[in-house]
């Protein structure tokens, strides 16, 4: 059994450098008046959370919680007592500092050769975090892929998206977490006007919206009122759409303009009954990290929405997202590897990126976070 799965872990691999080269978006340079810096090296950095106005804290997928200095790339590791399993996607994934307190997502070991997302919280310290689990998916899977992963504190709650794990119609069952949003409170227990409680009586009560495939970033909008998310298709099919109560993006009855990897067919790109995406991708481009600018570095961005890729290595800007058809402008392509997490400086507006490898051929960089900024 073992030895299948690490021939299909293989060939996923494969299959991704495959994909890789097949949908590299094309080489487009940095704008003449922007300056992209490298601040510190990390190794598969995924998640990142200003702590003050010097500091970010960072996760690394491999198992290290850092604090690095934005001004002088100093990096400080901290101890932690998470029970964190570094397979295939996963990881020690999401992190959020809010006033003394740390929530982060990551990969748990949940049985025997099984795995799936878990959500922590702890009080910061800068020597040693002691975390206790506040979430814990169940439906559990051998597979190393689409753990999600992606939190948001919005209203005193904590949103998490957790991916189907590879499973495809397990997104489609309520009392199962694989492919869903789920939203608790702030110290895991379950609000009592979540979806279950309302007009889902066969849901589970922290399951939010289901039909989602591996969502790799969450967002709120710039007055707060509306939180989105990206969303990974297969061979095509990746989106935006909104966060709503209830609802149901499809997966896999949709293939949201997408095939599988074999090129067979998975469903329509939509029809009535499931929520419908905002902005779609076919080909994908792997998107990932999703933040509302707002500040004085690019103010002609305010208001309009970072896009990030993995697969892309691109930025890009979307504005619009009340229309039809957003317009997405891209910024630049292939120049610090797989894009995988977005931050913007409140005090001034400059965007904060996190920049990896998934395999040693990828992308021009080494793993870093790196300072996006206009030239003096």
């Amino acid at each position: 059994m073992e030895v299948e799965r690490i021939f299909k872990d293989f060939k996923i691999r494969i299959l991704g450098v495959i994909l890789l080269v097949l949908t590299c978006l094309p080489n487009i340079a940095l704008p003449e008046d922007f300056a992209l810096s490298k601040i510190a090296s990390l190794s598969k950095p995924w998640g990142l959370s200003f702590i003050n106005e010097s500091e970010l804290l960072i996760t690394e997928r491999t198992g290290k919680i850092k604090i690095v200095n934005i001004y002088n790339g100093e990096v400080l590791e901290i101890q932690h007592n998470l029970n964190f399993k570094n397979k295939g996607q996963g990881g020690l994934l999401d992190i959020i500092y809010k006033d003394n307190q740390v929530w982060i997502s990551y990969t748990e070991k949940i049985g025997f050769l099984k795995y799936g997302t878990s959500v922590a919280k702890g009080k910061f310290s800068r020597k040693e975090m002691i975390f206790h689990n506040i979430f814990q998916q169940n439906s559990a899977s051998s597979s190393g892929a689409h753990f999600g992963g992606r939190l948001l504190i919005k209203d005193q709650h904590l949103f998490a998206s957790i991916g189907e794990r590879g499973l495809g119609k397990i997104a489609q069952d309520p009392k199962k977490h694989p492919g869903s949003i789920i939203r608790i409170n702030l110290d895991g227990t379950i609000p009592k006007n979540n979806p279950h409680f309302v007009d889902k009586p066969n849901w589970k009560p922290d399951i939010f919206q289901i039909g989602v495939r591996n969502p790799q970033g969450i967002a709120k909008s710039i007055n707060g009122e509306k939180i989105y998310i990206s969303n990974h298709g297969a061979r095509g099919g990746d989106w935006i759409g909104l966060v709503k109560k209830g609802e149901n993006y499809g997966w896999n009855i949709l293939g949201w303009g997408g095939v599988n990897y074999n090129g067979s067919e998975i469903g329509p790109k939509w029809k009535p009954g499931f929520t419908k995406a905002i902005k779609y991708w076919t080909p994908s481009i792997g998107v990932s990290a999703i933040k509302f600018y707002r500040g004085e570095e690019f103010q002609e961005w305010n208001g309009k929405m970072l896009v990030a890729s993995l697969r892309g290595m691109s930025l890009s800007i979307i504005d619009g997202l009340e229309d039809a058809d957003p317009n997405e402008e891209m910024i630049f392509t292939n120049r610090i590897n797989r894009i995988r997490d977005i931050e913007v400086y409140p005090k001034n507006g400059k965007i904060y990126l996190l920049g990896e490898k998934y395999f040693s051929e990828d992308g021009p960089e080494d793993d870093g976070l790196w300072v996006l900024e206009k030239k003096k």
